[in-house]
């Protein structure tokens, strides 16, 4: 070995020296473990392997576990082989409002209180927005401890474009909401994130494709992350058959492309006023041989406000009598 390597050698020696001494050893329980602060931490939602190192940390070292169900929160430190170093209290959607002040509380006073939900990151669908709220309303400091997420690996796997998406949530779950909701998104223009349950995914899929059209593309995920993840991608017509052709298992995370900008342009609803809307049904109903209440029903029916919802019948019929009355005079 020449003299040149031997240094090259030594000084490489020296830097993994320095790293190791610089490495985990050096960080300090306080930053895995934050004193006087609310941690939010993402768990993992279906391959108990995501869970990061920082999570099993905070488990074991935090002053407080906030988990949205003990008992899950109890399974998951056990396969984790954690064992939970600090109180456990439970904190879900009927009790995080009531619980947040007193938990902010004890962070008031040094202690360490980390968030848990089932799966993925509080706050996203789960509770602990109350908590942040709070938080940030009386000054004290939140963190988020990042990891899984169903939304952007479903987002991720769908093969549409990820430069602009929204996440909406899960669909309503009457039929009258989940239409209405849907037809407020016709003109959006970003890739669009839904989860939805195995037992409202066909009628969810009806709705999805009276709304978008059946050429629309979409990509359907299901038990990600786990043994028998399946992701579907193909026009929302050959998505909304195979539904219906087979029964859905498992909790699903729906992405769908957003409106084209001639879409986005076609589908932005026309704003007419209750008379013109009475006008349109009466030169239909002349036009079609139709009732004029027949006549209503179909104009309102073309012409949604911004917000999804249908013009009022009641309104237009009333205003349909008024200019019979008018012309009659």
């Amino acid at each position: 070995m020449s003299e040149a390597e031997q240094e090259s050698t030594q000084d490489m020696s020296q830097q993994q020296e320095l790293a190791a001494e610089s490495g985990p050893a050096s960080l300090s329980s306080s930053a895995l473990v934050p004193a006087g602060t609310v941690v939010l931490a993402a768990t993992p939602i279906g391959n108990t392997a995501d869970a990061s190192q920082r999570l099993r940390d905070l488990l074991a070292g935090a002053s407080i576990v906030a988990a949205e169900d003990t008992r899950r929160l109890y399974d998951l430190a056990n396969r984790l082989g954690v064992r939970v170093g600090g109180r456990v209290v439970a904190y879900h959607d009927h009790n995080e409002r009531k619980q947040s002040d007193h938990l902010l509380d004890q962070v008031e006073q040094g202690a360490c209180v980390l968030v848990v939900s089932d799966a993925g990151m509080p706050t996203i669908n789960d509770p602990g927005l109350a908590i942040v709220r709070r938080a940030i309303e009386r000054g004290l400091p939140v963190t988020c401890a990042p990891g899984p997420s169903a939304v952007l690996d479903a987002l991720a796997l769908s093969g549409l474009p990820t430069d602009r998406f929204c996440y909406e949530g899960f669909l309503p779950r009457k039929q009258s909401e989940r239409r209405q909701y849907l037809r407020s998104l016709k003109a959006e223009q970003r890739t669009m994130v839904f989860y939805e349950s195995p037992r409202r995914l066909a009628d969810s899929m009806d709705d999805l494709l009276e709304a978008f059209g059946p050429e629309r593309r979409m990509a359907m995920c299901r038990e990600l992350t786990k043994t028998y993840e399946e992701v579907k991608r193909s026009s929302l017509q050959e998505l909304h058959d195979f539904v219906h052709e087979n029964e859905p298992r498992g909790e699903f995370v729906l992405v769908v492309a957003g409106a084209s900008a001639q879409e986005a342009i076609e589908a932005s609803p026309e704003v007419l006023s209750t008379q013109a809307l009475a006008q349109l049904s009466i030169a239909r109903a002349q036009e079609q041989g139709l009732r004029v209440k027949d006549a209503i029903g179909q104009v309102v029916a073309e012409h949604p406000l911004p917000d999804g919802s249908i013009p009022k019948r009641k309104a237009v019929y009333a205003a349909v009598l008024e200019l019979e009355q008018q012309q009659g005079a």
